[in-house]
């Protein structure tokens, strides 16, 4: 508990007032929103990242207590800790920390702390492994499960595999939440980078149901021309 209390204390050490207040805004935690009632320090990611550098011996129990946090930046911070434990972690370890990873899932709660989490955590231990996990996510009621699966995804994709980010779009691809909408296009759009002539045709082939917002950001790295006629006949 002591060095809980002690990282705790080094990101209120680094808050501002000004982020303080900007930030619930910025995650949307009033009352209605996604991340309701969530609580902000003030700390901005790179100072919780030099924070989660100075911890990363922190014990399983510090980094659940941390998670227990109602602290934004508390949690975020045991997640960046698990990250750099996972860099350097034998496969064992690896597994114990996917494994801790999603038994917390209800506290990875926004979609800073999965996008900056899930792709070393899960990704990295299910790179050279069956992905049967990331489909049961997807199927979950969890908007932030719905989310770790598919942006675990960019992984696989840095190894030039994309199959499960294209299976995981079409699953999610009817999600009704705007940032899963985002998600699976931003995704789609990593996939593209890679290989643009299958973005191109699994767009051509899907955006009668693709939501506005998944399809707008796919197709970013279009031409004008194309983004303009893709658009334009998917309304």
């Amino acid at each position: 508990m002591e060095n809980t209390e002690t990282i705790i204390s080094e990101l209120r050490s680094l808050a501002t007032e000004e982020k303080r207040q900007v930030l619930p805004r910025f995650f949307k935690a009033g009352p209605g929103e996604y991340g309701e009632g969530d609580k902000f320090l003030g700390v901005t990611v790179p100072k919780s990242r030099s924070v989660a550098r100075n911890h990363l011996d922190a014990s399983p129990a510090t980094l659940g207590s941390l998670l227990a946090s109602p602290w934004h930046e508390a949690r975020l911070c045991a997640l960046l800790i698990m990250v750099g434990q996972a860099a350097k972690a034998d496969d064992r370890r690896r597994k114990e920390l996917f494994d801790f990873y999603l038994a917390h899932t209800d506290r990875i709660n926004n979609w800073d702390l999965v996008d900056l989490s899930a792709p070393a955590i899960v990704g990295g231990y299910l790179a050279d492994k069956p992905r049967d996990t990331l489909y049961k996510l997807a199927e979950s009621q969890s908007l932030w499960e719905n989310r770790i699966a598919i942006v675990a995804t960019i992984t696989f994709m840095r190894n030039g595999e994309l199959d499960d980010t294209f299976a995981l779009a079409s699953k999610l691809m009817g999600h009704s939440h705007d940032l899963m909408h985002k998600a699976v296009g931003w995704m789609l759009r990593e996939a593209g980078k890679r290989d643009p002539s299958r973005l191109t045709a699994y767009v051509e082939a899907n955006r009668a149901a693709m939501p506005r917002t998944t399809l707008r950001y796919a197709i970013e790295r279009f031409t004008a021309e194309e983004r303009k006629r893709l658009m334009r006949r998917h309304d």
